[in-house]
């Protein structure tokens, strides 16, 4: 009979129950405390209730301490101790005090008889509050054979085996919650994470592959799949995939410069650098990029659009600029250029005024003049 009430309205919203770290465990209805206690003769369970809902109350009202005090009260008058427990454990979660909450979970469990699965999905919440990740783990399969159909449960039980270094109980974990519900995004960057842990780059791919074809609204999925070849070095495809998601999102100047980024990786220093041309046009703020194609240009020997590049990025407050400038001033004053060393310097003075290595650097080479 309690297994049938359980069943009936775990998944309500409850008085005195509360969400677990992992927002696993639907809140325990106050209408179960209710029909728990109609099987109870008339007195007793008018008295039991009575202390119930007072304690209830405390509950909602962050009185922990009050609340368990009367959750104990009316377990005495005859209260399920089912309940009791777990309404006692949840305070002493709200409370923090983890020990005294796993010890309070365990006695519902045991008082169901093993059959009261929130209780068991907020006890393995507190396990990995603790990082005991072994019994986090445990306990999270012992509730998901009550309820195989919980999709966080599985999630976090793929987290607590992260934890442990366990990657393909991880997986399988996060699979479960996969087929259970192929529709939710983050689940399929969670299983495409999942298995590029385990280097299965093919299967990564298709998940997002699959997770795109289900949602093409979402243009996230092909940078993301583009950062996946990138991270198996398969350059020419993570291009492709950057190029796709620039149709989708025409002159996005993020996922531009991740083409860029890309190019330059798989040794196409002129092609990124048009592209980084094209993102200053754009968004002429952008001082990464200023800086990125000012070091393309740069050792390109390029150095009339690596200094362009280098003021751009200056002129935004850009730090980085500064070395930029001291590379090609040194180029110059090694190549006895000394004139061109000296105008490098005081142009880099002019946005960096309080650098004093700018400054020695130019009174020296001023002397050799």
């Amino acid at each position: 009979m309690f297994n049938e009430c359980v069943n009936r309205y775990c998944r309500q919203r409850g008085d005195s129950c509360f969400a677990s770290l992992s927002s696993l465990v639907s809140h325990l209805s106050s209408v179960l405390l209710i029909s728990l206690f109609l099987a109870l003769p008339a007195f007793a369970a008018q008295s039991s209730f009575d202390l119930m809902e007072r304690a209830n109350a405390l509950y909602r009202s962050g009185k922990f301490k009050q609340a368990i005090l009367l959750y104990r009260k009316a377990e005495d008058r005859g209260a399920d101790p089912v309940a009791v427990s777990f309404n006692i454990a949840n305070s002493y979660y709200q409370m923090d005090k983890y020990p005294e909450a796993a010890a309070a979970y365990r006695k519902a469990v045991d008082y169901s008889e093993g059959n009261f699965a929130p209780a068991l999905f907020n006890m393995a919440s507190v396990y990995f509050r603790l990082k005991q990740f072994p019994e986090c783990i445990a306990v999270y399969h012992r509730a998901l054979k009550l309820d195989p159909d919980n999709i966080s449960g599985w999630l976090y039980l793929g987290e607590a085996y992260t934890k442990t270094g366990d990657k393909v109980g991880a997986l399988r974990a996060i699979e479960n919650a996969y087929r259970l519900d192929k529709n939710d995004i983050s689940i399929v960057y969670q299983l495409s994470e999942a298995n590029i842990a385990l280097n299965d780059f093919d299967r990564a791919v298709a998940v997002i592959r699959e997770g795109y074809t289900l949602h093409p609204e979402e243009s996230d999925f092909l940078v993301y799949l583009g950062d996946v070849y990138r991270l198996n070095k398969n350059f020419e495809e993570s291009a492709n995939a950057y190029r796709e998601a620039l149709g989708v999102k025409l002159d996005d100047a993020q996922i531009m410069y991740k083409l860029a980024d890309v190019l330059a990786e798989d040794k196409k220093p002129y092609i990124a650098m048009e592209i980084l041309n094209n993102i200053l046009q754009i968004k002429p703020d952008f001082s990464d990029a200023a800086i990125f194609m000012g070091n393309l240009a740069y050792d390109a020997k390029f150095y009339d659009r690596a200094e362009y590049a280098y003021e751009l990025a200056a002129k935004n407050g850009n730090a980085e600029a500064v070395f930029g400038f001291k590379n090609m001033a040194y180029d110059a004053h090694a190549q006895k250029r000394t004139e061109e060393s000296v105008r490098l310097l005081k142009l880099a003075l002019k946005y960096y005024p309080n650098d004093a290595s700018l400054t020695a650097d130019l009174l020296e080479m001023q002397s050799e003049k």
